[in-house]
């Protein structure tokens, strides 16, 4: 009977190692075939090493880079584009209604908007990751005409082919950060605002700066407001693998190891496919800022960090919303700090179509009493209708103050996504609203019905919400907590309508 067992065991360990040998080889050669945008090595881009040498130091030798980008992507990627791959809505084929190119703006690379009256302030604009400046597009738009300069930067590793991805590392963007906002206090002056407004993972980085500025106070420029719009402060703790797939990656004929998914790149402005060593990237990013902010506060030394504004929709299937709440506002103590939460659409009919009710994380957090910050929920006013009410509560208190909101959830939308805030619903490219045009591709108005199974697009793309109806409160609020640094800086107004933008500035030789 013994013998009988240790062979059985014997060989159902055997069994489960070829499995797993077979299923491995699976996982790393699995997918669709690797394109031109998933091989192109891009080596123009800069690195955090031109920053440390002192090779590039300012936004002028930082955008140079970027032409020269945009003459490796044209070389190495869309001279490189099989003519089968060439189709209507293929970022990389020329002319297509997804190429960039076809945009009166590159908003893929670097732009600046100077108010036409003399600058009051600065605004550094930071994206999120696989993203390109265009995300932020029109909050900068709202800003100039409060007469700041705003600066939408593109970060390294972004705005060109999806390759871009593979080895971009942490560390260059928090260079490219910081040279904005020097290059920023440079062009300004000495005692101007600088707000840093940042999405996603262009939030992380806002705060990493933050916590740099105050860590090495007398050498960074510090800023004067920070605005964070569904901010990576806690993700998956999965997102590490990205460092063991990664290496596998370099060996020949293991391309696709890099590769968390590999998508259909259809959208001009961001990229579709995702490595796992970016996955990895914005993990250790999130990891070190939880961290550094935990022993910050233990220290005491949070008293000074800037005003922080962050606005959060209540179900994100990207990041934490809780963790903006317990990992970066809570430690950082009474101040001017404030999260805005986007809650569900909560008419009676949608909610049974819900799989959780987000409703107990709301309830935590208005009834929590130590609670050091402000939180306002912006919701249905009643279970019976669509018009929607902010509700503030101070910190430390339960009870609200209640405005009602000129705007209405629209009937087909029950709650915001994490790609949803920064966008208007006119917006061209993701809106649900947008005038109809035949000259791009515009992704929130897809409309397609069929046989499950047949596009070769994931649901999510079809079905996930990419614009945000509170789009213009999220201004308001946006443009009242610039003012308010502004004006604590000592810089005047703009009187209504005195301040316009003038074109925004592109990289020289570009669409």
């Amino acid at each position: 009977m013994l013998r009988w067992l240790a062979r059985s065991l014997g060989s159902l360990l055997a069994a489960l190692l070829l499995v797993g040998a077979g299923w491995w080889f699976h996982f790393l050669w699995a997918g669709p075939e690797l394109k031109p945008w998933h091989r192109a090595r891009l080596d123009a881009e800069f690195t955090a090493r031109d920053y440390a040498s002192g090779r590039v130091t300012s936004l002028a030798q930082y955008r140079a880079l970027e032409r020269r980008l945009l003459d490796q992507v044209q070389t190495r990627v869309l001279d490189q584009v099989a003519p089968a791959d060439r189709g209507l809505f293929v970022r990389y084929a020329s002319g297509s209604r997804s190429d960039p190119a076809v945009w009166d703006t590159n908003w893929n690379m670097t732009f600046v908007l100077e108010p036409d009256c003399a600058p009051r302030g600065g605004v550094l604009l930071l994206h999120g990751l696989t993203d390109a400046p265009y995300s932020l597009r029109s909050l900068g738009e709202a800003f100039v005409r409060q007469g700041f300069r705003v600066v939408g930067l593109r970060l390294p590793g972004h705005g060109t082919a999806p390759a871009g991805m593979l080895d971009v590392e942490v560390e260059d963007m928090q260079a490219a950060t910081e040279l904005a906002v020097r290059d920023l206090r440079a062009t300004l002056g000495p005692d101007a605002p600088i707000a840093l407004v940042g999405y996603s993972n262009g939030a992380a980085l806002a705060v990493s700066y933050a916590l740099d500025a105050l860590e090495r106070r007398g050498e960074l420029p510090q800023p004067s407001q920070l605005v964070l719009l569904s901010p990576a402060i806690g993700i998956s703790r999965l997102a590490a693998i990205g460092r063991i797939r990664t290496g596998l990656s370099d060996v020949p004929g293991f391309g696709r190891a890099a590769w968390q998914s590999i998508e259909q790149e259809i959208d001009p402005f961001k990229y579709q496919s995702f490595s796992f060593h970016a996955a990895g990237v914005t993990q250790r990013l999130t990891r070190t800022i939880t961290r550094r902010i935990a022993r910050a506060a233990q220290a005491g030394g949070l008293a000074e960090f800037p005003p922080t504004l962050a606005f959060v929709s209540t179900v994100d299937a990207t990041v934490h919303a809780d963790a903006v709440a317990y990992a970066l506002l809570q430690p950082l103590g009474d101040g001017e700090r404030e999260l805005v939460l986007f809650d569900v659409n909560r008419l009676a009919v949608a909610q049974p179509l819900l799989v959780d009710d987000p409703g107990p994380l709301t309830r935590r957090l208005v009834e929590e009493r130590t609670r050091s910050y402000r939180l306002t929920l912006v919701t249905n006013a009643s279970p019976q209708t669509l018009a929607t009410v902010e509700r503030r509560y101070d910190a430390h208190a339960s009870q609200a103050t209640e405005r009602s909101l000129d705007v209405q959830w629209p009937r087909n939308v029950f709650s915001l996504s994490h790609v949803a805030l920064s966008f208007p619903p006119d917006d061209p490219l993701y809106g649900y609203d947008a005038p109809r045009t035949e000259r791009h591709v515009q992704l929130g108005r897809i409309e397609v019905r069929g046989e499950t199974g047949v596009l070769a697009l994931p649901a999510w793309m079809l079905t996930r919400q990419r614009s945000n109806p509170f789009h213009g409160y999220l201004i308001e609020r946006a443009s009242a907590a610039l003012e308010r640094a502004a004006a604590g800086a000592g810089t005047a107004a703009v009187p209504a309508g005195r301040c316009t933008p003038v074109a925004p500035a592109t990289p020289e030789g570009t669409p």
